[in-house]
């Protein structure tokens, strides 16, 4: 079955403010728009959580950016290892986003002129998302709103082996440009001071910071791939553990640098649309214990069609049922 869902999209951790963040940050933003909202059922209760009928999770877009908030309780904080940085086309435009998002936020840095833009600034919004909003061209970048990560503390140094990584893993992908810090900078020299990269349909832009920050990389900002079959979850499940990754539940894992991923597989949706409970009962306590996803084991006898909206509906109430196994100790 084709499925309309993008290569990679971000994902974004919310306390119970998922669908309230979602409608704010669509105001802003033109082209943008709610795709769907999906509520907690008493299914999977006693691993969410959750009281029966609020929200769990929030497909949008904002202005071409593929976005999923989920409302998982107080596990996850974001902080400015990733941020988003947003390229506006105008002195009028860059002060209205920034003026909307600071608005009960906190300012990283001042909207002001700096040496690479005329209009600049960095903060985090009410909930704790990081944008960096920048009068520029968004022909120069390819997309409005680009996911920024940036590597701290002891990852400070490893922004160009992590590029080289990310690219090396995704087959359609590329270096748009790389920028470093030269001899006596306010950085180690070779340090990346700004790079652009793409994987698959998505834009990434990353950096170093070698300052003294206290925080990093964890799953309140995620990358999602969702994957076509299994020969797919296999290859970037394998590629995104190497060399130090590590493991989690619900097809979630942290790489070798700390960054967050989801390997959703969107075929597991088509096995979990049955009408018959106890099917999906079984399939979801196969599901949950799980850390890659094996299709094979979770797929016997769940052959039934139903409607594409039914379907992601299914894979969602079972991602989220499990979340909650994502704040368990894990082994370092």
């Amino acid at each position: 079955m084709a499925t309309t869902a993008p290569t990679i999209s971000i994902g974004l951790w919310y306390d119970s403010q998922a669908e309230q963040a979602a409608n704010f940050y669509k105001s802003i933003f033109p082209d943008s728009s709610i795709d769907h909202i999906l509520k907690y059922s008493k299914e999977g209760k006693e691993h969410h959580g959750q009281k029966e009928g609020t929200v769990m999770t929030v497909d949008f877009q904002l202005a071409g950016t593929h976005f999923q908030a989920i409302n998982g309780g107080p596990l996850f904080k974001m902080n400015p290892s990733i941020s988003l940085f947003v390229v506006c086309e105008t002195h009028e435009e860059t002060d209205e986003v920034w003026n909307k998002l600071v608005e009960q936020g906190h300012v990283l840095m001042p909207l002001e002129k700096y040496e690479w833009s005329e209009r600049y600034g960095w903060l985090q919004d009410r909930w704790g998302l990081s944008w960096q909003v920048s009068l520029g061209k968004i022909s120069a970048v390819g997309q409005k709103i680009t996911p920024s990560l940036m590597f701290v503390g002891d990852k400070a140094g490893k922004a160009e082996e992590a590029l080289k990584f990310y690219t090396s893993v995704f087959k359609d992908s590329g270096v748009d440009g790389i920028k470093k810090y030269p001899a006596g900078g306010p950085e180690p020299e070779g340090h990346i001071m700004h790079a652009q990269f793409k994987l698959a349909d998505s834009k990434f832009m990353i950096m170093d910071s070698s300052g003294p920050h206290h925080f990093s990389f964890n799953e309140a900002v995620s990358i999602t791939v969702n994957c076509k079959d299994q020969a797919e979850i296999d290859y970037y499940w394998s590629k995104l553990t190497s060399g130090g990754g590590r493991e989690s539940m619900c097809g979630w894992l942290a790489d070798k640098f700390g960054v967050s991923w989801q390997v959703a597989p969107v075929r597991l949706a088509e096995m979990l649309g049955e009408r018959d409970q106890k099917k999906v009962d079984r399939v979801t306590k196969a599901f949950m214990k799980m850390r890659k996803f094996d299709m094979a084991k979770v797929g016997d006898g769940f052959r039934r069609r139903r409607t594409s909206r039914q379907l992601k509906d299914s894979w969602q109430l079972l991602c989220a049922s499990t979340a909650s196994s994502l704040s368990r100790p894990r082994r370092p």
